[in-house]
């Protein structure tokens, strides 16, 4: 399984209504040093209805600024649409809707 692939897999089991950061990913699909790796990996997912990178934020809990699959905001719309409530500040809590390793 090449490095992507090994993303993807991390990736596709975010459950739905939760979120993961990119460097929890990285550290999931085997090199905490990875988080930009997993940020290039997403850009190109080749499933994107099937490998949900909308749940995947950055450590702050912030959405990507130019959402890969459709602009800005349609990270926020689809996580809002299973449940995720963002902060006045635009931030996801972590705490709360953080998927637990």
């Amino acid at each position: 399984m090449n490095t992507f692939e090994k993303i993807y897999e991390v990736v596709t089991n975010i459950p739905k209504g939760k979120v993961a950061t990119y460097g929890q990913v990285a550290a999931l699909a085997g090199n905490p040093h990875w988080a930009r790796v997993v940020g290039y990996a997403l850009h190109v997912n080749p499933m994107p209805g099937i490998i949900p990178c909308h749940r995947v934020v950055n450590r702050e809990g912030r959405t990507a600024p130019a959402f890969a699959f459709g602009g800005a905001d349609v990270q926020r719309q689809l996580l809002e649409a299973e449940g995720v409530v963002f902060e006045e500040d635009g931030r996801v809590d972590l705490k709360k809707y953080g998927m637990k390793i």
